[in-house]
């Protein structure tokens, strides 16, 4: 019986250290994530080109395939098609 106390005692001392451990490891991690060291921020990048503010939109055109223009050369005036009239738009 002595012989089994003794080996609970000495594997008990070590699991406790391994949770105080992971316990302050993650306290760690907690306060890393709240505090953003400035090593891990994001920094900016300067663009090499001015940026185009031109909008670019995709259609399907009337042979199936897709095309992508400036929403510039669209008319103002937009309606919805039938179904109907889709499927006699495209072509076979």
């Amino acid at each position: 019986m002595n012989n089994n106390e003794d080996i609970t005692q000495i594997r008990t001392p070590s699991r406790r250290k391994f949770v105080w451990g992971i316990g302050v490891f993650s306290m760690f991690a907690a306060i890393a994530a709240l505090i953003k060291p400035p090593f891990l921020r994001k920094r900016d990048v300067i663009a090499c080109k001015p940026e185009s503010k031109k909008r670019m939109i995709k259609m399907l055109s009337q042979n199936g395939t897709l095309v992508e223009f400036d929403e510039s050369l669209i008319k103002a005036n937009r309606k919805k098609i039938s179904n109907s009239e889709l499927q006699d738009w495209i072509k076979k």
